[in-house]
């Protein structure tokens, strides 16, 4: 096999001819491919875009606005990325070109909007972030939202907004950050010590999940650190093709950790995890930071990986008649960056089934994308709504009692399906599941 051709999108390799051509005759990708799926078209398949993509890079193809919004239909799930026997590396390369498109601006106003505004301009500074999240949840506590929702102003002034502002996460009503402190210890001395993210989304929407958290790591016997000056991980651009403010927020996320001294850092997001997971790729091995980035990234644990890999166990589990979830029929839906980036499926799955009382169900097509996808459900709303009936259909054929999940965008999009079915399922976090559980 001959060396990889270079690519033109920020340095990462394009497969040479020879993969392309084992990728046309092998396919094992596609039925795994939830937008081929949806179109049973090639381009929309990961193969195809692995073509428009090296044609685009070596000249052959102009940047065309098919070529965008093949590159922008993919959801980035990596799906591709498990069923792959070559190992090909499909996320780096679709976001790559997605950081092409981005720098030279061939995108719809919509698209821009959204990375440049919300995804530049609010999350890289936290305090705008969560002066924001003010205002919002002013407007959902003051009944303007139930008005609004209730006459169907929007459908008249922006249709498109009309439709995915029930995507809107119910703002917390005290954010994390707020809530925890700097340093907490457990009783006795502690295991581990622990940094905790409590991220973007996480901190000023789901503060009660980063709570559940941090009281989880305490029952663990962990002293947790929850440092002030931390920020977004910068998943969410990089996602979104916006790769040099990412880095500069990795930058940033990478010093506040590494002055902290942790033996581990705990996520409860998929997406920032998984992204976190890479910090180390993300700079130059001439860059000064690239050993911290290494070292800080080689720490970063999910919690449910963190759970079940550093021997620690659930304290003791009230009796049966104590626990909330007695007689509950409970199943997982596996987020894509956990299950594909970063291959966490058996871990969660243990956790729960170690729980009394509950009985555990597989559901069918967990590892299939619900459609949140960082801001796909935003800039790419009727595809996304879809994915997002698929995963209802299959919830519904299970009846579940609750579900559980580990990423935010995926609670805030099963929370919009099952809302719109009027499906009366609970809907939990894993980290709020096990901390309900172990305490009762």
């Amino acid at each position: 096999m001959s060396a990889p051709t270079q690519s033109a999108f920020h340095g990462v390799d394009i497969p040479d001819a020879d993969v392309i051509a084992n990728c046309m005759h092998c396919g094992l990708c596609l039925p795994h491919c939830p937008t081929y799926a949806l179109t049973g078209l090639e381009k929309s398949s990961p193969r195809g875009r692995i073509r428009l993509i090296k044609a685009v890079a070596e000249g052959e193809m102009a940047m065309t606005e098919g070529f965008v919004d093949e590159m922008n239909f993919c959801l980035d799930c990596q799906a591709c990325e498990t069923a792959c026997p070559a190992g090909v590396q499909y996320g780096s390369l679709v976001e790559s070109a997605r950081a092409q498109i981005f720098e030279s601006e061939h995108e719809s106003t919509l698209s821009r909007v959204v990375k440049k505004v919300v995804l530049r301009w609010v999350f890289i500074d936290h305090r705008r972030l969560k002066a924001l999240a003010r205002v919002l949840r002013l407007y959902q506590n003051s009944g303007l939202q139930r008005f609004v929702q209730k006459t169907g102003l929007l459908k008249f002034i922006w249709p498109r907004l009309h439709d995915i502002q029930p995507l809107a996460p119910r703002v917390s009503k005290q954010f994390s950050s707020d809530q925890l402190a700097e340093t907490m210890k457990p009783e006795g001395k502690p295991r581990f010590r622990v940094g905790l993210l409590t991220g973007c989304l996480m901190d000023v929407a789901f503060a009660d999940v980063n709570v559940d958290t941090a009281k989880l790591l305490l029952q663990q016997g962990c002293e947790v650190v929850v440092p002030k000056t931390q920020g977004c991980c910068g998943s969410l651009q990089a996602h979104n093709g916006d790769r040099s403010t990412a880095r500069e927020m990795a930058r940033t996320l990478i010093g506040v950790f590494d002055a902290e001294k942790v033996d581990f850092i705990v996520m409860n997001s998929a997406g920032c995890g998984a992204f976190m997971k890479e910090y180390g790729h993300l700079f130059d091995d001439d860059d000064p930071l690239a050993d911290r980035a290494k070292a800080v990234c080689a720490k970063v644990k999910d919690i449910t990986e963190f759970l079940t890999e550093t021997g620690i166990r659930p304290l003791e589990v009230p009796a049966r008649p104590n626990s909330p979830f007695e007689g509950k029929r409970v199943t997982y839906h596996d987020a894509c960056h956990l299950v594909h980036s970063q291959k966490i499926s058996r871990q969660p799955r243990e956790l729960l089934r170690s729980i009394p009382g509950i009985e555990f169900i597989e559901l069918p097509e967990s590892t299939w994308c619900c459609g949140s996808a960082g801001i796909y459900n935003i800039v790419r709303y009727d595809d996304s709504m879809k994915l997002l009936q698929r995963k209802i259909e299959k919830i519904k054929s299970i009846r579940p009692d609750i579900i559980v999940t580990g990423n935010p965008g995926c609670l805030i999009q099963i929370q919009h399906g099952l809302a719109m079915e009027g499906l009366e399922v609970e809907l939990l976090h894993t980290a709020s599941f096990l901390r309900m559980a172990y305490e009762g």
